[in-house]
């Protein structure tokens, strides 16, 4: 059965959208990264049916989406001081905190792990919606982003619909909010440790954190503790990308405007800047998939920032599903 669309998103059709979670529904929602899947982050079942229609490992954390920061205090059972500075400074954002988990964070949300995830995002959509939920008693939305497992996040409603649209139910909604803002996924801070580490890179960089926190940033460390998007082979299309290469005739090619489109190549997108190149990035290899092209050559962008970002997601789709 196909979902239905709620493109009108008036007070109503938010409230609608808040009663179908606590009814234990999915709602598809936008966010300023990408579109999540949400489901009520308490009820057990519902978040069973994520991990479902998504096709996810069931050890694999989830991120709650909540409605303001003072609701960390629900879902965390200690928050250092650096967290509390991050909080302010970038939520509403693409900025999700890893904290010791509270009671309230069950085995289903976090994977068994100690700690839980925690954003709040920047989309009026997504933020009228949690507050609706929260309303009704609701705590929080676990939502990963909604796709199946290892392919490519979608970044508008009709690419959640082609994603995963068959595996909703009619009782299921998708949220349309237009085309995500930023593009790739938040950027995941640990804050278990004296130092705050970078788990995924996203818009929100060291720099902004050390600027923040007045603290080192630690990247590229290993940890202990899993989350979204972690895995080395992600945010991959069925063709094979390859990096940092030009494309041969009749293959894809992504690349700053810049850069001049090989003879023979089909141009999937000419970003002008790296915040146009992470906006449109997932959207050019969902092209390049529509149009069954065998392989899609792209020229990463260079330098700090959301480049690292940007640089980290290719090279996850490059190694394939």
């Amino acid at each position: 059965m196909t979902s239905q669309f709620l493109s009108n998103c008036s007070t109503d059709s938010l409230a609608q959208a808040a009663a179908q979670l606590q009814a234990g529904s999915l709602v598809a929602i936008p966010t300023e990264t990408v579109y999540g899947l949400g489901a009520d982050a308490c009820n057990e079942k519902a978040v069973a049916r994520i991990y479902e229609v998504k096709g996810r490992p069931s050890d694999h954390p989830l991120i709650v989406h909540i409605a303001d920061m003072q609701d960390v205090a629900t879902w965390a059972s200690d928050v250092p001081t650096y967290a509390i500075s991050l909080a302010r400074d970038f939520w509403p954002g693409p900025m999700t905190l890893v904290l010791p988990r509270s009671d309230v964070a069950k085995d289903f949300i976090t994977g068994g792990q100690a700690t839980v995830a925690l954003r709040v995002p920047a989309h009026s959509l997504a933020l009228g919606l949690l507050k609706e939920f929260k309303k009704i008693g609701g705590l929080g939305i676990a939502a990963p982003s909604a796709n199946r497992f290892g392919h490519i996040s979608p970044t508008t409603a009709i690419a959640v619909q082609e994603e995963i649209g068959e595996y909703l139910s009619s009782q299921d909604l998708i949220l349309d909010g237009g085309p995500a803002l930023v593009g790739v996924e938040s950027t995941i801070i640990d804050c278990t440790h004296d130092l705050p580490r970078i788990l995924r890179p996203g818009a929100i960089t060291a720099e902004m954190i050390h600027e923040s926190t007045g603290l080192e940033v630690e990247e590229n460390i290993p940890s202990e503790i899993r989350v979204s998007g972690s895995l080395e082979n992600h945010y991959s299309p069925k063709a094979h990308v390859i990096l940092d290469a030009m494309a041969e005739p009749g293959e894809g090619f992504i690349a700053v405007a810049t850069i001049t489109t090989p003879a023979g190549a089909i141009r999937l997108a000419s970003p002008k800047s790296v915040e146009d190149y992470a906006r449109v990035l997932y959207e050019a290899l969902r092209l390049g998939d529509s149009q069954g092209l065998e392989k899609i050559a792209v020229i990463q962008p260079s330098g700090d920032g959301l480049a690292v970002a940007i640089r980290d997601r290719l090279q996850r789709a490059s190694r394939g599903r």
